[in-house]
């Protein structure tokens, strides 16, 4: 659980600020309107989701498990009444052994990957990445979710959903995952806004990037790596809340056994009492009755 810990503050804010990269570069255009990538591009309707999904491989863990599948579950179906004619179809790619729960529910399950109970490096997730953006730009899904369980503390972890393609921080869909409502980001919506309001106020010059050599070819290379380090961290936070979750379970366990032998000792005490006391009375009454 340390390391675990760890590894996830480590690595924690140079993810949020590569999102906020990421971001940034979403707000970019190229003065005609347009998404400078494809990666950026918003799809006019959204009809199937890919939701990478991030679970432990062994039980013992509380209610991990089950906290972010019923989460995942409910954010679909919250998505389905959206409207009467769109009907959004999930498809998921598990991370860790116990998200096939998620069969039960109805859902389709495309890949499943092995995950290792504490990862050490970003090419653990590449292959994941690669999926998801290859099935992104082909068209199989109009948008590439993931699902973890975030790290608060050792005794708090939130399952959340959060949306990774298209990178996009103006988004209407309050209840599947906006990155930008993530307090440690400090890039939301708000921000933004007030940013904006001084610049426009101070009469000051908005910069625009400037790409060499080309839009393209910069954003061919950054926006898959900065996904990678997304899903890495997801992946990471997911095993911190793990190992925490097992050991409050565990915790909770050894204080439900020390309960059950402080109680069974009380009772073993009592019967044996009885049994003396019992036996004390037969004595009593036969040496009465001798006499």
């Amino acid at each position: 659980m340390r390391k675990a810990i760890e590894a996830v503050l480590r690595t924690r804010t140079y993810a949020n600020l590569s999102w906020a990269t990421v971001l940034n570069l979403s707000r970019a255009g190229n003065g005609s309107g347009e998404e400078l990538h494809p990666l950026l591009k918003k799809r006019d309707q959204v009809r199937r989701v890919g939701i990478v999904l991030i679970t432990s491989n062994r039980g013992l863990c509380g209610g991990f498990n089950m906290a972010i599948i019923n989460k995942v579950h409910e954010s679909i179906k919250k998505y389905h009444m959206l409207g009467e004619e769109v009907v959004v179809e999930a498809e998921f790619v598990l991370m860790g052994k116990k998200g096939a729960g998620i069969h039960h529910h109805g859902h389709k399950i495309i890949a499943d990957f092995p995950k290792l109970d504490l990862a050490s490096e970003v090419s653990e997730i590449v292959p994941v990445a690669q999926l998801l953006v290859s099935e992104f730009l082909a068209g199989t899904y109009d948008k590439i979710m993931v699902a973890y369980t975030d790290y608060v503390s050792a005794s708090k972890q939130v399952p959340r959903v959060k949306q990774l393609l298209p990178v996009d921080i103006s988004t209407q869909d309050e209840f599947l995952g906006i990155v930008g409502q993530d307090s440690r980001l400090g890039i939301d919506k708000e921000f933004i806004k007030e940013k904006e309001d001084e610049y426009l106020k101070e009469d000051k010059f908005i910069y625009d990037y400037t790409f060499e050599p080309s839009p393209n070819e910069v954003l061919d290379q950054m926006i898959p790596r900065l996904i990678e380090v997304q899903l890495f961290q997801a992946l990471l936070e997911a095993n911190a809340s793990e190992h925490s979750a097992r050991m409050n379970a565990m915790h909770q366990a050894t204080e439900a056994a020390e309960d059950m032998v402080s109680e069974l000792k009380l009772f073993y005490n009592k019967a044996r009492q009885a049994a003396i006391t019992a036996e004390i009375a037969e004595i009593s009454a036969g040496a009465n009755a001798l006499r």
